[in-house]
């Protein structure tokens, strides 16, 4: 039987936010309250009760109608429940239904705390107000009677929904409902308020505008995806600010990072006040107790230092608060920024101290730098930081805003300062490294320019600034050439030491790069790198310290490879990451080896080939499955045989995967992929390296080197990464005689690559 189309209660496409959730609620109302005057003489001892959000007269376009029928033990109920929940249904309406005396609702608010707060925002539909005004007295009354045990279940579950959503302040595609900072923890508060009066006060107040941004995006997103979901994801968020007005999808994710913010920095203060006066009524002898000493950090500053006599305070509480663990409080932070003044500039050496240790204090820094940005304080030190702040990145490769990026990078990189001479240089260094991002134009070229005022106003000497600026300027040297570059050969780790110029800028640099790429997010880090990023900088070290470098140095092929090769065998190993193809030398081996890996599910890293001149020929894969599982060797094994054997019909294979695969595919940046050819013939000796950015997709790998075996190119060793939507694959190759490429043939190899680079029957 096909499922009941459902019909509106509303359309009203000229509302949104708070005026649609009332208009629509208002609807519902009359639909129901007719429905029931239509279903029920007798309604003495019954009501209909709207609940949970449509008790809120919140009520989104796909939400479910959350209803129960409260009665005073009447026989007949489940028939009347029979009578009103079935039209609902037939109008293809989703339900939350439920049937309760008032004392079966309070049992069940005692056990079920989603229940509990459900029935705490609730109106009449039709039917007995006087039932349903015990009913609401009973509930509060529970709360009232318990509140301390209740107040810690809520707090708990706010506890819990936000570390399992995330913080929608800084997520890419935030959760507008769930996630920290999300319209469940106003709910919370308003529930805290039924609970305890006061507990909201001035929080709830202070985060209406914002609650409005985030209930008319959630409108939209509704009406958008006709589901009822409440994760923004790239692929609606252009279309959802057209929609509400904004330029761009851009304006509208910082405009939802600016709510969220807000309203999680007013919860947390709310939940984190109410947790001070429970300890302040609960201690008596303890006189050093964890409270005494929130107390005394949040008023030694109203108590000893006028901000307006001492610049610095801002910092010293800052680092304080950080190195402690402790909350500044409401009181210190409103003192700093009403009467607080500028740092001197240049700075002096102990707010420079102050500033590093502050970041340097680990974890505990976010949350200070949270509270001095909601107050402001953040733009005092770095007037620049306030283009940054919020900023979405727009690309499922980052997962934070360039402002929490920056802070998650930071205190990273503290736990890295054992690793190089000047701590200060590289967390304040991490800190700046992106800070052009708040700007028009490249960004590192922009934050060139930015550091050398920063660097300069906080008092750096002209050497420390320098560094900062290289920092800035060569942010990206490592991971590019480790990911992307031949690290046995010599000319890379000659480039690669002219650049860095020293050992200690080197481990500044390394230091950086780790930080930078565990903050960017889990693609951007891994084994696989963290291995390349060492040898690159082993080797690089070797060099600045007056090492010889050994020609291709633990190149490919190893000796136990060449003795196969020997044999003049076929050989398949294969074992944990990676598999080994000894075989006789015939074009596209290495081709019908990506191939099998496309089919197999299994994504390509890395791959190296080579030739001997006895006809024979090496190739080994690295990969990893996508979902992270050990690699089922034994299956590929038998599939690499058959195209090997050419038994299996692997491009239509590889195209029916890629069609699968578009099916399921979704928006991963707001930019789209480059589709772009490079070609670098001055940093290898013996091959010209070709870089192919283009489109991810299953098959890439596959077409690329099957086109480049067309050409009867030889490829000695190919680099593979996805970075969001975008492959940027690098390829060491010769032509048929050893050679580096002619310009002619480059010119023809880009236009045959960049074919390649679209799956067949593509259309985008």
């Amino acid at each position: 039987m096909a499922p009941v189309k459902a019909r509106p209660l509303l359309e009203a496409p000229h509302l949104g936010g708070r005026a649609y959730l009332k208009a629509h609620s208002f609807a519902a109302d009359d639909f129901l309250a007719n429905l029931l005057a239509e279903m029920v003489d007798d309604t003495e001892g019954l009501a209909l009760v709207a609940v949970g959000g449509y008790g809120r007269q919140q009520l989104y376009p796909k939400s479910d109608l959350d209803l129960i029928l409260v009665h005073n033990k009447r026989r007949d109920i489940a028939e009347i429940a029979q009578a009103i929940w079935y039209p609902i249904w037939d109008r293809g309406l989703k339900l939350g239904h439920g049937v309760f005396t008032v004392s079966e609702a309070v049992n069940i608010s005692k056990t079920e705390l989603e229940r509990a707060t459900s029935f705490l925002t609730t109106r009449l539909i039709g039917g007995d107000d006087e039932l349903h005004a015990q009913f609401d007295r009973k509930i509060v009354d529970l709360w009232h009677k318990d509140t301390e045990s209740m107040l810690d279940k809520l707090a708990r579950s706010v506890h819990d929904r936000q570390s399992k959503y995330g913080e929608a302040a800084f997520q890419i595609e935030p959760e507008l409902k769930e996630g920290k900072g999300g319209l469940r923890d106003l709910h919370s508060l308003v529930w805290a308020e039924r609970a305890k009066e006061g507990f909201s006060y001035p929080f709830y107040e202070e985060t209406r505008p914002h609650s409005e941004t985030l209930a008319a995006a959630r409108v939209e997103l509704h009406r958008l995806t006709g589901r009822p979901g409440n994760r923004v994801t790239l692929d609606d968020q252009d279309e959802m600010a057209a929609a509400l007005g904004y330029p761009s999808g851009q304006d509208l994710m910082l405009r939802i990072a600016q709510a969220a913010r807000k309203i999680a920095w007013n919860t947390d203060e709310a939940w984190d006040r109410w947790q001070r006066g429970r300890s302040r009524n609960r201690r008596m002898t303890d006189r050093t107790s964890i409270t005494d000493q929130l107390d005394m950090v949040a008023g030694w500053l109203e108590l000893s230092v006028d901000p307006a006599d001492d610049p610095i305070s801002l910092l010293v509480f800052a680092e304080h608060a950080a190195r402690t663990g402790l909350p500044m409080g409401r009181i210190t932070l409103s003192k700093l920024a009403e009467r607080g003044r500028p740092l001197p500039e240049p700075w002096p050496e102990k707010a420079r101290e102050l500033f590093a240790g502050l970041f340097m204090a680990g974890s505990s820094a976010i949350d200070v730098v949270e509270d001095l940005d909601h107050f402001g304080l953040m733009e005092r030190l770095i007037p620049e930081w306030a283009a940054v702040r919020c900023k979405p990145q727009r690309n499922v490769l980052h997962t934070y805003t360039v402002d929490r990026h920056l802070c998650e990078a930071a205190v990273y990189a503290a736990s890295l300062v054992d690793k190089v001479v000047r701590p200060d240089l590289l967390v304040v260094g991490t800190l700046l490294h992106d800070i052009g991002k708040g700007y028009p134009g490249d960004h590192t070229e922009v934050g060139v320019r930015l550091i050398k005022d920063i660097g300069s106003r906080m008092g750096y000497s002209a050497q420390d600034v320098g560094v900062l600026v290289d920092l800035c300027q060569q942010h990206l040297l490592l991971p590019d050439v480790a990911t992307r570059r031949d690290l046995t050969d010599p000319g890379t780790i000659r480039a690669v030491a002219a650049a860095v110029d020293s050992v200690e800028f080197l481990d500044l640099l390394a230091a950086l790069t780790e930080a930078d790429s565990v903050a960017t997010g889990p693609a951007t880090w891994g084994e696989w790198k963290a291995g390349l990023l060492g040898e690159l900088v082993r080797r690089t070290t070797q060099l600045l310290e007056g090492g010889e470098l050994i020609d291709h140095e633990g190149a490919f092929p190893t000796a136990d490879i060449i003795d196969l090769m020997k044999t003049g065998q076929r050989t398949i190993v294969a074992g944990k990451d990676r598999l080994t193809l000894v075989a006789p030398d015939e074009p596209g081996l290495l081709s019908r080896l990506a191939g099998v890996m496309a089919v197999s599910g299994l994504d390509v890293l890395e791959a190296h080939s080579y030739s001997d001149s006895e006809g024979m020929a090496a190739n080994q894969i690295v990969v990893q499955h996508a979902s992270g599982a050990p690699v089922k060797w034994d299956a590929v094994g038998e599939l690499v045989e058959k195209a090997l054997n050419y038994r299996v019909a692997l491009a239509a294979r590889v195209e029916e995967k890629s069609r699968a695969y578009r099916k399921y595919k979704r928006r991963l940046s707001a930019a789209p992929p480059r589709r772009m050819v490079t070609v670098d013939s001055e940093i290898s000796n013996v091959a010209t390296v070709v870089d192919v950015h283009a489109p991810d997709s299953i098959g890439l790998l596959y077409r690329v080197t099957r086109t480049m075996a067309e050409f009867r190119l030889n490829i000695t060793q190919a680099k593979v990464q996805t970075l969001g939507p975008e492959a940027v694959d690098s390829f060491y190759v010769t032509d048929a005689e050893g050679n580096k490429l002619d310009q002619n043939l480059l010119d023809e190899l880009e236009v045959a690559i960049r074919h390649a680079m679209e799956p067949p029957g593509d259309e985008s």
